[in-house]
């Protein structure tokens, strides 16, 4: 059985995502907003009216090394 940890700072419009997988941020509003996971990978996300949205996930994310 695994573990989680995640805590969210909102200021203004940025967020700042803590997880055990290390920093993200988030910066936007209902309606757009793009996110940058620990591990470098970016999601970009529109929400339209009537419950739709488009999500793009942009980069590749970095590796990680365990020595």
């Amino acid at each position: 059985m695994g573990w989680h940890y995640r805590k969210s700072i909102e200021i203004g419009p940025f967020r700042l995502n803590l997880s055990r997988h290390g920093v993200g941020h988030s910066f936007g509003n209902r309606r757009f907003h793009v996110t940058s996971t620990p591990d470098g990978r970016r999601h970009v996300t529109l929400r339209l009216p009537g419950g739709f949205h488009l999500s793009k996930t942009v980069g590749k994310p970095r590796r990680r090394y365990y020595y």
